[in-house]
């Protein structure tokens, strides 16, 4: 580094408040993170070399400990209850100085990246990390800057990302030790009391759900999506595991991306620049594509070891069912770069029902397909969040609600005006339970569920006959290819039917009481989308 580029470095620590740290490390090559991982004592290399860390007490997201400042420029913007929790402005700015104190004569590394891969809507992002590993993961998650771009980089958002201060919920304003405050007007997002990298990514895409639509008429999806020969993009909405990273992970399509993405005038553009993958059971004939991602510069969080050995055993869950590894896109070796596509072709609502009762596919009508991104219903699969042990019954809003700054309405009328505009088949995605409820039923094979996908891609599902369900009026094909005809349609793959009829009018319910606080916003067409709830033989 030349003198000009230090002095640059200084002004910009101070500029932060950071000119009392020890030491700064800027933009360190990710050999080196993984060298000072090691040395600090804090990660292991596993026998392909992905570094190995444990995050501590958290290993899964905590939105109840997610905050907003509330000013003049949120006040009536911002969606304000249980999603984003009210934090008082001064209370920032306590928290905010507490934590560059708690920094003070420590090490810091820093990281300087951007979102979006569209350069018409790129935010450039400057982390600040108290650990190597954790400036890693955001290394593997964002955008990388050139170079080039290096030398004359500036920030618009600032990460601190500080897992060894806990706040004093009397003096900081938190709810306990650990929390993810974003501010919109200073554009900075404090991160403290837990190391669970995966608040990092989701801070900057709850800061893009604001900007985006709010500011630039863009719609953020939670979505993985890919690309296929002819050209054809296809999104998969989905919560954390009901398989948007492994179902977008094909090795016939061109990934753009796993987890987050924009939908433009011109297309579809990542928001980051790697993947996040949960490897609870993975294997090499499971999900190759991760699996072969597993290496040097990867890292893996929470997993265990295999005995006397550094060979991970990703079916000890023993510390949490939410083991995750963080790579760079190109790692998985049919990544698009730069990540963008066209306008989608094919779009599918991944929901992992744990009831049983939703067909494995079924093809929507665009009122049904409003319906159902406004509801988001899924099952939070165990080790995702804090204290969730099984798959619990749950509606996120637009598949990702707990990210969403704005009113769901907001999204939803984006969504819909962009499937009036284009032609494009909308699929509800099953990747939960058949035959049965949770444990009555099984769960359908991920074999099953590609080859549905697949069907859906490649047209064949256009030529099907078509049948319709009870009670949520959903049209399922009757035969596809590499999948039994008997799970297709869900009650016939009941043995109990009476059981089957109790059950579908239970979960029929449950969407109709969840759409009450959204109905008044809601047109007639959408309304009638709803399920009914009725006595069949």
């Amino acid at each position: 580094m030349n003198e000009i580029g230090l002095k640059a470095q200084d002004a910009d620590l101070a500029a932060m408040g950071l000119a009392n740290v020890d030491m700064a490390y800027w933009n360190l090559h990710p050999s080196e993170l993984v060298e000072e991982t090691i040395i600090r004592g804090e990660g292991v290399l596993t026998d392909v070399g992905a570094l190995a860390i444990d995050t501590g007490e958290f290993t899964g997201r905590s939105p109840k400990d997610k905050f907003v400042v509330y000013d003049n420029n949120t006040k009536d913007s911002v969606w304000w209850g249980d999603v984003n929790n009210r934090f008082e402005a001064d209370k920032f700015d306590v928290l905010h100085n507490r934590m560059l104190a708690y920094l003070g004569g420590k090490e810091v590394w820093i990281r300087d990246s951007y979102a979006c891969a569209d350069p018409k809507y790129r935010i450039n992002i400057r982390v600040v990390t108290e650990f190597p590993w954790s400036n890693l993961f955001a290394n593997n998650l964002f955008l990388r800057p050139t170079t080039e771009e290096l030398k004359t980089f500036k920030s618009e958002w600032t990460i601190i990302c500080a897992p060894g201060y806990r706040a004093d919920p009397k003096v900081d304003g938190t709810r306990q030790h650990n929390f993810a405050v974003l501010n919109f007007t200073k554009k900075i997002i404090l991160i403290g009391g837990t190391g669970y990298t995966g608040e990092i990514k989701k801070g900057i895409f709850a800061v893009l759900n604001y900007i985006l639509p709010h500011e630039k008429g863009v719609l953020p999806m939670h979505c993985s999506a890919n690309i296929g020969k002819n050209g054809d993009t296809a999104i998969f909405f989905g919560l954390s595991g009901t398989g948007k990273t492994t179902l977008s992970a094909d090795p016939n399509r061109k990934l753009i991306g796993d987890d987050e993405h924009g939908w433009s005038d011109t297309g579809v553009f990542n928001f980051e620049g790697g993947c996040y993958a949960k490897c609870v059971d993975l294997s090499a004939e499971r999900e190759p594509q991760i699996f072969s991602a597993i290496k040097f510069g990867s890292l893996l969080e929470n997993i265990n070891f295999e005995e006397g050995t550094t060979t991970v055993d990703y079916t000890n869950i023993s510390k949490t069912e939410n083991t995750r590894v963080s790579y760079p896109s190109n790692y998985i070796d049919n990544a698009v770069n730069p990540a963008v596509g066209d306008v989608p072709k094919n779009i599918f609502f991944l929901t992992c029902d744990a009831y049983g009762i939703l067909p494995p596919i079924s093809k929507l009508t665009p009122a049904q397909a409003m319906y159902h991104f406004i509801s988001g219903y899924t099952a939070k699969v165990a080790g995702t969040e804090m204290g969730v042990t099984e798959p619990t019954l749950t509606f996120s809003a637009c598949f990702g609600k707990v990210f969403l700054p704005l009113h769901p309405t907001k999204y939803a009328e984006l969504l819909g005006e962009k499937l009036k505009k284009e032609k494009v088949n909308v699929w509800l995605l099953n990747t939960g339970w058949v035959g049965g409820k949770y444990g009555v039923g099984s769960r359908i094979k991920l074999s099953y569920t590609r080859s549905l996908i697949t069907a859906a891609l490649s047209g064949e599902l256009d030529k099907a006959e078509y049948g319709t369900t009870p009670f949520f009026k959903l049209n399922f094909p009757k035969s596809c290819t590499g999948v039994p005809a008997e799970i297709l349609e869900p009650k016939n793959a009941w043995k109990d039917k009476e059981a089957f009829s109790q059950t579908a009018q239970t979960l029929a319910a449950s969407f109709v009481k969840n759409f009450e606080q959204y109905a008044s916003a809601a047109n007639a067409e959408i309304l009638a989308a709803a399920p009914r709830v009725e006595v069949t033989a």
